[in-house]
């Protein structure tokens, strides 16, 4: 399967289905960014504290994989000179839409969240990066990538989703039933019966893997970064986030 291919339709099919985090905000967040009023989710619900970003306006940005119409137009709304990296190009479109409709420059770029090799080395000030690294097989190289590309001192904001997520049946979880299925690292691809993944495939559904704390956290580290801020978050639809945080984000630094 090519999964890059696969993953980009599906969020384009996300899109047009009006899931969540591909709604655009309101052009009164956007008015309220512009007056210093704002703040960006990484994950679902808690707001990335300020004291992470730094002084933002001026900043050169790079919203990775993070489409949607959100964290891009807030940040160019503050006065950060912002590029939107997404798989998609329907997430992208929502990014146009703000950009057009509340006259920001944002700079719309089709491609992976691994591969930034259109971008020479320290190109950043700050890099951008929501809950998204569970549609890539392998996220070592994303840390890498955006180790490089940020300039001496720039930050990584990062959110993703705890591992422990993946190790049960899906379908039981969210009846509120756990039952232990699967071992981690996870795997739509590999660690389904067949048959539940032609169900998804069937369904059109994003695929999904489930990191390793090594890969997550270990992996920026091995980057070169040096880990100086972290929380967990909750997301309250999910039967499971009531006895665990399903979500948690890092601020990284390269030092």
């Amino acid at each position: 399967m090519d999964i890059t291919k696969y993953n980009r339709e599906a969020w384009d099919r996300e899109v047009a289905a009006g899931n969540p985090w591909t709604q655009p905000v309101e052009s009164q967040v956007t008015e309220a960014a512009r007056r210093g009023d704002w703040q960006i989710l990484l994950t679902p619900v808690r707001p990335v504290p300020r004291d992470w970003f730094g002084v933002v306006k001026g900043q050169k940005v790079l919203c990775l994989a993070s489409g949607g119409g959100q964290q891009g137009p807030i940040l160019a709304a503050a006065g950060a000179h912002v590029v939107v990296l997404d798989n998609s190009p329907a997430q992208l479109a929502q990014d146009r839409v703000v950009a057009e409709r509340d006259g920001l420059d944002i700079q719309l770029e089709l491609g992976l969240m691994d591969d930034l090799s259109r971008f020479p080395d320290a190109t950043f000030d700050l890099i951008v990066h929501p809950v998204s690294n569970l549609f890539a097989p392998n996220i070592r190289p994303v840390w890498r990538e955006a180790f490089r590309t940020l300039r001496r001192r720039g930050s990584l904001l990062s959110g993703f989703a705890n591992p422990v997520r993946y190790l049960f049946d899906r379908e039981e979880a969210d009846r509120g039933t756990f039952v232990v299925r699967h071992a981690l690292p996870y795997s739509d691809l590999t660690s389904l019966s067949r048959a539940a993944l032609d169900e998804y495939i069937k369904k059109g559904e994003p695929l999904e893997f489930g990191h390793s704390l090594d890969d997550q956290i270990g992996g920026q580290l091995e980057a070169g970064f040096a880990i100086t801020g972290f929380y967990e978050d909750r997301w309250p639809e999910h039967p499971l986030d009531k006895y665990v945080p399903m979500f948690m984000a890092t601020r990284a630094v390269k030092a």
